[in-house]
């Protein structure tokens, strides 16, 4: 017997306790005793031993029950250990599938254009579950060590090498393969996503990320056919031409660039930005500051640091207005006009305006709205706008920019699937056509925007430089982007779009997240709460039939309702839509709700708004709860108190321990409250307190803190 075998032995026991399909376990089972057994992944066989060991039966599982899988935009997840995490294996196997795939796609030209490849500033520092005293190969590694891993790949393979020095952002990672003329690149980042994470999103020779079925063969060669994987030392690289450093001469190019897309010479606002610790020091603040912007950088996120100790949450994601937390009072201390943030690979911007002096966030849709207006009127203004002119996003993104398209003469491709890879293959069609300036914007709900030729994904200084501008103009009014944006919901109708989600974890998250769209897909639904269901759209039907490959059944996995308003509606409506799809990139179910009110006098605003709000809130709550019940969850109604992109589980893990927290208020020292509290609530993360204390004083009066006599 072999010394593995009582680990996988033990491993299956312990595997058969928990409620996922066996299809999981036989698959998880397999990929351990490979990596138990193969001199490959001798490194990681302590820890793999230490989690059988003590028993993590669902961490262990989901770390092995699949090769991590392409999203709408690459590989991202959780850094760990096994093939459903991001390591230097799952990393350089990729890598290996890749060099593979462009060498039969390309031949020669595939080496002698090479590949071009970026990081962020992600570190993995969360071992908690892993043994301390026993060897990690995944601690502390970081997008640097994950850049070297991958090139010693296409280097071996023969493909030269174009790295980056440092940290950059994913729009200049795009610039630099159309500059440079490589056949395609990488940027090894996971976004938005927590600490935890880290991923690689592929590029191709447009600078944009492979569509179906092109992602699938890619999928298909790193799953089926990576034999082996080839390295050769970055040194030796070097030295054989093979490895090339890019750094200050491709920066300038691509700040050049990026600046170009300005449309108004006004700079009088006054900028806090917020890097939230990423790569935007080295493309938003660098460009703004160049074209004369009085920009400021908020001191407590203005390094690089993947921790994001100084985020709430220690999410960097400018969707979360609470990533804003940390710059208010820097604004504050500079009178600015506006506050700009960006995500760590600076891609999505998010944005808060000082509007009668208070601080108000602006949604993604928000932001494409009054980026679409302001296009569309500068253009004009500018004798740029043709019948050719056009603004491109995805189906989800808010259907008010349709309109104000159709209302201005001006194109509008709006039924994408969700990811920007979508809009960049439109921009690749007006390249191709000899047509790229008819692009105004592209743009998607989730605060990603590009504009101009320069790049095929989304890029934070473009939207940036428009959003200043715009900012500027309004102030010599004294006005703000908010008097803005009521303006155009005053004439073309007020839109409210809401995202939210259930977050559900590990292999039996898959399973959950299958159930809902299974069962939305497969029941027939006459009425979610009070609202009628007047037409059910599945995405998985229309053509192209059959589907171009499983990574296009996977983007179009997305289901479509269509409602009328209750008979008591407080105010007609357009239209109302609820989407449904899971993401691609994290372990949820997504759901973005869009109803459409009519046009109406600006007195009346505040009314409409509140009108329209309460029917969007009465439809969230009724579908959430919905969704709950297939899952056989009874939910509590305060849980919409709680922070919204908290796990499910996590979330009914709270209300067990809520009578516990109350229940401190009777022990008498107040340093023993506070530990014992911090105890019940430590699997919640950073912030956990923020996280739930809504939930908390709608029952007891008092938020925890005051109700523990803790402050």
């Amino acid at each position: 017997m072999h010394a593995y075998q009582p680990l996988v032995k033990k491993a299956k026991t312990g595997f058969g306790t928990l409620d996922v399909p066996v299809s999981f376990v036989d698959a998880a089972l397999a990929w351990l005793e490979t990596w138990l057994q193969d001199e490959t992944f001798s490194a990681y066989v302590p820890q793999i031993a230490h989690l059988i060991e003590t028993e993590q039966w669902n961490f262990l599982l989901d770390a092995f029950y699949q090769v991590i899988p392409f999203g709408t935009g690459g590989r991202r997840g959780l850094v760990g250990i096994g093939p459903n995490r991001i390591n230097a294996w799952t990393i350089q196997a990729s890598a290996q599938g890749h060099s593979q795939y462009l060498i039969q796609a390309h031949g020669e030209k595939a080496r002698r254009r090479g590949v071009v490849l970026a990081y962020d500033v992600r570190c993995f520092t969360d071992t908690r579950l892993y043994a301390e005293n026993l060897p990690n190969p995944v601690k502390d590694l970081d997008g640097r060590a994950l850049s070297h891993a991958a090139a010693q790949v296409y280097a071996a393979n023969g493909i030269r090498v174009y790295l980056f020095t440092g940290p950059r952002s994913t729009p200049a990672l795009s610039f630099a393969i159309r500059q440079l003329g490589a056949i395609a690149g990488c940027v090894f980042s996971a976004s938005h996503n927590l600490p935890t994470d880290n991923g690689k999103k592929v590029y191709d020779e447009h600078g944009g990320q492979l569509i179906p079925p092109h992602d699938q063969q890619l999928v298909d060669e790193i799953t089926r056919h990576v034999d082996r994987i080839h390295t050769l030392d970055l040194q030796d690289a070097t030295d054989n031409g093979l490895l090339v450093r890019i750094d200050a001469e491709v920066d300038a190019a691509y700040q050049t660039a990026a600046s170009g897309v300005f449309l108004s010479p006004s700079r009088g606002v006054r900028i806090l930005y917020s890097p939230l610790h990423g790569t935007g020091l080295t493309s938003v603040y660098p460009v703004l500051q160049k074209m004369g912007f009085d920009v400021h950088l908020d001191p407590a996120t203005a390094f690089f640091s993947g921790a994001f100790e100084n985020v709430t949450f220690n999410i960097p994601n400018p969707e979360v207005a609470q990533s804003f937390d940390t710059a208010i009072p820097a604004a504050d201390a500079i009178d600015a006009d506006i506050i700009l943030n960006t995500d760590p690979d600076a891609d999505r911007i998010g944005i808060m305006v000082r509007h009668h002096s208070a601080w108000q966030f602006l949604n993604g849709n928000e932001i494409g709205i009054l980026l679409a207006d302001y296009g569309i009127s500068q253009y004009r203004r500018q004798g740029r706008l043709t019948p050719d002119s056009v603004i491109v996003k995805t189906d989800v993104t808010t259907s008010l920019i349709a309109e104000i398209a159709k209302k201005n003469g001006v194109q509008c491709i709006g039924n994408l699937l969700v990811g920007f890879k979508y809009i960049g293959d439109v921009m690749n069609q007006l390249e191709a056509k000899g047509h790229p300036k008819d692009l105004i914007l592209g743009t998607e709900e989730s605060h990603g925007f590009i504009m101009g030729d320069y790049a095929r994904d989304k890029d934070a200084v473009c939207a940036a430089i428009w959003l200043a501008e715009r900012a500027a103009d309004l102030k010599k009014e004294g006005r703000t982007l908010v008097d803005a944006l009521d303006d155009i919901y005053a004439a073309y109708g007020y839109c409210d779009n809401f995202l939210t989600e259930i977050r559900l974890l590990g292999a039996r998250g898959v399973g959950q997240i299958q159930r809902i769209m299974d069962d939305l897909r497969k029941s027939t639904i006459r009425k979610v709460g009070d609202f009628e269901v007047t037409e059910k759209i599945d995405r998985w039907q229309g053509p192209p039939q059959p589907h171009l490959s499983a990574t296009d059944t996977s983007s179009r996995n997305v289901m479509v309702l269509k409602l009328a308003p209750p008979p008591d509606a407080p105010i007609p409506v357009r239209h109302i839509r609820l989407t449904v799809r899971p993401s691609g990139t994290e372990p949820k179910c997504k759901m973005y709700v869009e109803v459409l009110g009519q046009p109406f006098e600006k007195a009346d605003g505040k009314a409409v708004k509140l009108a329209v709000q309460t029917l969007r809130d009465q439809l969230v709550r009724a579908f959430m709860t919905h969704c709950y019940g297939i899952l056989g969850v009874d939910f509590p109604e305060r849980g919409f108190l709680l922070f919204w992109q908290l796990p499910l589980d996590d979330k009914m893990a709270y209300f067990d321990i809520e009578e516990k927290i109350a229940g401190l208020a009777a022990v008498e020292d107040a340093g023993t409250r506070r530990s014992e509290l911090e105890k019940l609530l430590g699997f919640l993360g950073a912030n956990p307190i923020q996280k739930v204390d809504p939930a908390f004083s709608a029952r007891y009066g008092s938020g925890i803190e005051a109700y523990l006599r803790l402050r």
